[in-house]
């Protein structure tokens, strides 16, 4: 039985606390794209790179998130803060097939403690 979009997105995010990225980029495709404002990215190891990269800029953040589900494909709205940094406008796009995220687009602008 396929996962739905909500369920591979529940798990997304238990795997996005973890910080573990082998456990993050399993709920891709193994063709996935992943658009980030500084390019394109392909693949498990694109997603393992983009989201690394994010994880990177907020270590150990509190995120708030609102998800909107339309069939296979999810609109999020979300938030993070850690003591230098924060995100106040970031938007995702997720696209599900399979059982896994095949693209995702994400947006954010980052703002530290001193910008």
């Amino acid at each position: 039985m396929t996962r739905t979009p909500e369920q591979i997105f529940h798990d997304h995010g238990q795997a996005l606390g973890s910080g573990d990225l082998d456990k993050i980029s399993a709920n891709y495709a193994e063709d996935a794209v992943f658009v980030t404002p500084s390019g394109v990215l392909r693949g498990r190891d694109g997603v393992k790179q983009g989201i690394g990269t994010l994880l990177g800029d907020l270590p150990d953040a509190a995120w708030d998130v609102k998800p909107q589900f339309a069939d296979d494909v999810l609109f999020l709205e979300w938030s993070a803060a850690t003591a230098h940094a924060r995100v106040e406008d970031g938007v995702d796009t997720f696209v599900f097939r399979d059982g896994l995220i095949q693209a995702q687009t994400v947006r954010y602008t980052l703002v530290t403690q001193d910008g």
